[in-house]
């Protein structure tokens, strides 16, 4: 038998927390986040999606582009606007690092056919 969740929100399926929190599309997208192995909860690796997860877990998703951390405020009710999803979690990811841009030298310096979309050394 499993234990019955508290009514009051504050501990939720980690599945349907991460679709209420707007960090996945679908409740299935998550399951396949989950079972790849790339959210952590606490520093374990999660493996299943029905996890329950409370206010002060440490949520951390390896993404397709971007490594999110995250702490659990509350339990989500609904997939509401980001505005409202926003009020479920703290975002403790580092920002993106500054991509440099490169001085003319070293743009000329660069050979030919080494980026961009025409095909130099077909």
């Amino acid at each position: 038998m499993t234990e019955k969740e508290p009514q009051d929100g504050s501990r939720q399926r980690i599945d349907k927390w991460l679709f209420f929190a707007r960090m996945v599309k679908s409740r299935s997208l998550a399951q396949s986040l989950i079972a790849a192995g790339a959210v952590t909860v606490n520093g374990e690796t999660c493996s299943q999606p029905s996890r329950v997860i409370k206010p002060g877990d440490r949520v951390e998703l390896l993404l397709e582009r971007r490594d999110v951390v995250l702490i659990v405020r509350a339990g989500g009710v609904r997939r509401g606007p980001f505005e409202e999803a926003r009020l479920l979690y703290d975002d403790l990811t580092p920002p993106p690092g500054e991509r440099r841009r490169l001085t003319p030298f070293e743009r000329a310096q660069r050979g030919l056919g080494t980026g961009g979309a025409g095909g130099g050394d077909r």
